[in-house]
């Protein structure tokens, strides 16, 4: 689903934070805890490494009665992105991949419309590639044994636009990445991504969700419909796992931050290139390469990260390059993005605030 923009309610919370406002985290979180908010909800802040806050509220799974916590496994949605994204660009680090070749160089069998798409295109969301089609294909409930057989779902489709010329949110074309990644590298995607990016970051309870492999300490699944959670239906996302269908937990996307953050899985320049907007015109954030831009412009750079959102899953991460500052929170419910992206902003400031 598109992302609603965010930029402005970052930059008014920023703002207040940091000019005046108190701020308890611990009471917030509790706010944002119960059935009629967030079943279980978790957050952490940290600068360079270190940890200076975390919390959790809430349950795991309301009939259980489990404790929802900072290493329960729940869904993570679109952040999946910007994972998928780093990948990318650690094979164009080695030159195994080019941002501006055609994707034919690596798919050599797609219809004739889609072979010049870039990968800085799909890194991007400007390649014109279309999004779900229906409610069927958000709430998908057919299980795709590979990112091949998830791509003949949409690869036919006409593009929306000429590539290049708009911006258009897109989870396919991240699904298409994914099936690059595998050709290029000669490793299953799920076999790269713990390769090179979970096991090099310390991420030890990251994975694709897969409903064949139940977990038994994951987190249930709730939506928010407006005036109370209630639990949402089980879908498969096998038709988005390289732009939306991990698991993960508050700790481990921390991990990932950092190990951006650090170098560890990239390039400093690596990093610079992917969170510099794309030129073309846009309605709320902007969007590099993976990384949505949430700083105020002209310096969008200065705070980045991505959002999700799907059944049973608010998720939202934001980094700040120069502090090293990284941000999770992560919700077992969905329909609460205005208020998981409010909190993280309040904990970008609450992290400049401590270091005062």
């Amino acid at each position: 689903m598109r992302r609603r923009p965010l930029s402005l309610l970052c930059i008014l919370l920023l703002g207040n934070v940091l000019a005046q406002q108190p701020f308890d985290p611990d009471q917030a979180l509790q706010s944002l805890a119960g059935e009629k908010k967030n079943i279980g909800i978790a957050a952490a802040v940290s600068v360079d490494g270190e940890l200076q806050w975390a919390g959790a509220a809430g349950e795991r799974c309301m009939e259980q009665g489990a404790p929802f916590s900072a290493s329960t496994p729940t869904r993570i949605a679109s952040i999946a992105k910007s994972f998928t994204a780093v990948a990318v660009m650690q094979l164009v680090e080695s030159g195994q991949v080019a941002l501006e070749a055609p994707i034919e160089t690596y798919l050599p069998d797609l219809p004739e419309n889609k072979k010049q798409l870039t990968v800085a295109q799909l890194l991007g969301h400007t390649s014109g590639l279309t999004q779900y089609r229906d409610e069927a294909e958000i709430e998908n409930t057919i299980h795709y044994r590979s990112l091949q057989e998830a791509m003949e779902v949409f690869i036919d489709r006409p593009l929306l636009f000429p590539p290049g010329t708009q911006y258009f949110y897109t989870t396919y074309g991240f699904v298409v990445l994914g099936r690059i990644l595998e050709t290029v590298s000669g490793m299953p995607y799920a076999a790269y991504m713990k390769r090179f990016i979970f096991d090099p970051a310390g991420m030890t309870a990251t994975y694709a969700e897969n409903l064949d492999q139940v977990q038994p300490d994951a987190s249930c699944l709730y939506h928010h419909n407006g005036r109370r959670a209630k639990a949402g239906k089980q879908n498969d996302l096998s038709n988005r796992t390289p732009g939306g269908g991990f698991r993960s937990t508050v700790e481990d996307v921390l991990k990932f931050g950092h190990a951006v953050l650090d170098g560890t899985l990239l390039k400093p320049e690596t990093l610079e290139l992917m969170i510099r907007p794309q030129p073309v015109a846009y309605e709320g954030n902007k969007y590099g390469l993976g990384w949505y831009l949430y700083g105020p412009p002209p310096n969008e750079h200065l705070v980045i990260g991505h959002s999700g959102g799907q059944t049973g899953c608010t998720s939202q991460l934001m980094l700040v390059p120069k502090t090293k500052t990284a941000v999770v929170v992560l919700s077992n419910t969905s329909g609460n993005y205005p208020e998981i992206a409010g909190f993280a902003s309040q904990l970008i400031g609450f992290s400049e605030g401590e270091r005062e």
